[in-house]
């Protein structure tokens, strides 16, 4: 009987993030670090605390009248001196409790006059945008794409033939609306849908003057000889850079479904990178510091970091055309579109493991394509026991581990925050741990359930 290794919170370890050139008010409250980064100019007190609440899942109450504009830049602060730079001149109490959130008064006169509350309006789901005058079509076998987008008045822009996936392009929003009606009731067409857009995923960020034992340490023997077990991770994802010397080997040549990209030497880290670092992370800590696994680096994001769900499609046929056997989608939308469920269960029928990210929103309603039949849809927790305060929690949740990644790149300190890196660690346990000693993925799977549980929102 196998045992999956807990993915030590030292990852979170207390660290100040500091975002590059920003043209907007920054906020970003790591509970579990009690560390707080700022750059605000002029931000009104209500929308700052209804950030604070909404970051760190605590009770506010205000005095009646009570104003303030904060502008202030800082990084890795605890939260008690956070506050004072936060809320300047006016006076606050933090108590914590032990049966309940933790609640903040803010004041000007008396901590009993904080009577308002600070109510965060609930989370709109708002439906996925797409891609202007596009369709994604998957035909029957035999059909003929090209005898029916002449059909349709459209033009084939992209095309799969192994799959049968197509892309369309019709000169207008009210061609593409009727040719959508049209094919829905097509006898040669399995499936069809707008091409939604992705958003671009969380940036990682630089951590200001990080203690010593902020990154954690990582010894890989890379050495480790494949065998029919060891496992091939499929980052579908941004570029991934430089690992560095002793990481380098486990990546794989890497393969791009946006064309040729040019070599990424920026010193700033890809959000590709910040996953395979994490996923490196937690393969040292469930392989027992060996390396059996490979990554394969799919890039579905373009230069300017969107994609698409064709795209996304693409790359999941890519990455198992290039002989991944578990995939890693630190991304989520929130509309299912039946062109990506097709592409995924035809992974899933051929036994390739797939990991999606819940999203960083904090809502029952499902995000895709964690919330496939058969994917393993993974949230964040921000502190041990805890769901994130901005993590998804709809009942298709499976899994749910620490949301946030901590790496060197450069010889700088970066962190990223979110489901993405909750994700990424819950992928290089399942890939470690069928390299250590070659569980089948079902046993993995229902392990890792038991070992990371949801909490309760």
């Amino acid at each position: 009987m196998f045992k999956l290794r807990q993915i030590v919170f030292c990852l979170l370890l207390a660290a100040g993030l500091s975002t590059q050139a920003t043209e907007t008010n920054s906020l970003v409250w790591l509970v579990a670090n009690d560390s707080v980064s700022a750059e605000l100019r002029g931000e009104p007190l209500w929308p700052m605390l209804e950030d604070i609440a909404h970051q760190t899942g605590w009770h506010i109450f205000v005095e009646p009248g009570a104003t303030h504009l904060a502008s202030t830049k800082f990084s890795g602060l605890p939260a008690g001196e956070a506050l004072h730079k936060l809320l300047g001149d006016l006076n606050f109490a933090l108590v914590p409790k032990t049966n309940g959130p933790t609640q903040l008064y803010v004041f000007t006169t008396a901590m009993e006059n904080a009577t308002l509350p600070v109510r965060l309006a609930k989370p709109v789901v708002k439906r996925q945008a797409h891609v202007a005058n596009e369709l994604i079509v998957k035909l029957k076998p035999g059909a003929d794409i090209d005898a029916l987008a002449k059909a349709i008045g459209a033009k084939v822009t992209g095309r799969d033939d192994k799959t049968g996936i197509y892309r369309l392009q019709f000169p207008d929003a009210a061609a593409t609306d009727a040719a959508l009606a049209s094919l829905k009731s097509n006898g040669d067409v399995a499936a069809v849908d707008y091409n939604y857009i992705f958003d671009p995923p969380p940036a990682p960020q630089l951590v200001a003057n990080p203690p010593p034992s902020s990154t954690p340490a990582l010894t890989l023997d890379t050495s480790t000889p494949n065998d029919p077990c060891s496992p091939v991770v499929g980052l579908i994802d941004t570029q991934v850079q430089s690992l560095g010397s002793q990481l380098n080997p486990i990546l794989l040549p890497a393969i791009s479904v946006v064309g040729d990209l040019p070599a990424n030497t920026s010193a700033v880290p890809t959000h590709g990178t910040a996953m395979a670092n994490a996923m490196a992370q937690a393969i040292a800590q469930s392989a027992n510091g060996k390396s059996p696994v490979k990554i394969l680096s799919v890039v579905v994001y373009n230069q300017g970091e969107t994609t698409t769900s064709w795209n996304v499609a693409l790359g999941i046929q890519a990455a198992v055309n290039g002989g991944a056997t578990v995939l890693n989608m630190s991304l989520a939308g929130t509309t299912d579109s039946p062109i990506l469920d097709s592409i995924v269960q035809q992974a899933l029928a051929k036994g390739i493991v797939i990991f999606a990210a819940a999203g960083n929103q904090p809502v029952s309603a499902p995000s895709y394509p964690a919330a496939i039949p058969g994917v393993n849809d993974v949230t964040a927790l921000g502190q041990p026991g805890q769901l994130a305060s901005y993590a998804n929690f709809s009942p298709q949740v499976d899994m749910a581990l620490p949301g946030t990644t901590i790496f060197s790149y450069g010889g700088q300190t970066f962190a990223v925050q979110g489901t993405s890196p909750a994700t990424a660690y819950a992928t290089g346990v399942a890939a470690g741990t069928k390299g250590l000693n070659c569980p089948t993925w079902t046993q993995i799977q229902a392990a890792m359930q038991q070992k990371f549980p949801v909490p309760a929102p």
